[in-house]
């Protein structure tokens, strides 16, 4: 049962996982997505640019914060109304990063949540953003 609901989250509260970004998930992502500038997938051709390897796409990590919201913090149930972020630095292809989310204001207007989500890499923030959400809602009550 998910106890992350609107009334049950506090501000502040915080949520971290770690996740390694191999070539292969980048190349799946390409392939979904039909995003495949040689910037991601093709190392000799990232070697030229002033990235010198291989970086992940942006939205890439969106959507590993996406999966954070909707599978661990606040978890199953939840829906996104928006994502906004800033690109800080590049994550090469390879990298372990942190997506660290944290509960910054509960809009009881609409019992919607908003949340700061972060990406690190090397304790070195490579993404920062904002989430506005709707939690998960509270078990059927007979």
């Amino acid at each position: 049962m998910n106890t992350n609901t609107y009334d049950a989250l506090e501000v502040g509260q915080t949520f971290s996982v770690d996740r390694l970004i191999t070539a292969e998930d980048v190349r799946i992502f390409a392939d979904v997505t039909g995003d495949d500038n040689p910037l991601h997938i093709d190392e000799e051709f990232a070697a030229s640019t002033r990235f010198g390897k291989p970086i992940v796409h942006g939205v890439f990590l969106l959507g590993i914060i996406s999966k954070v919201l909707g599978r661990d913090f606040p978890g199953p149930g939840s829906v996104a109304v928006s994502i906004s972020s800033k690109f800080v630095r590049p994550v090469p292809v390879g990298s372990t990063i942190t997506v660290e989310v944290r509960v910054a204001e509960k809009l009881e207007k609409y019992k919607h949540i908003r949340m700061k989500v972060y990406v690190y890499m090397a304790k070195k923030m490579a993404l920062a953003g904002e989430a506005t959400l709707i939690p998960p809602p509270p078990p059927d009550q007979d």
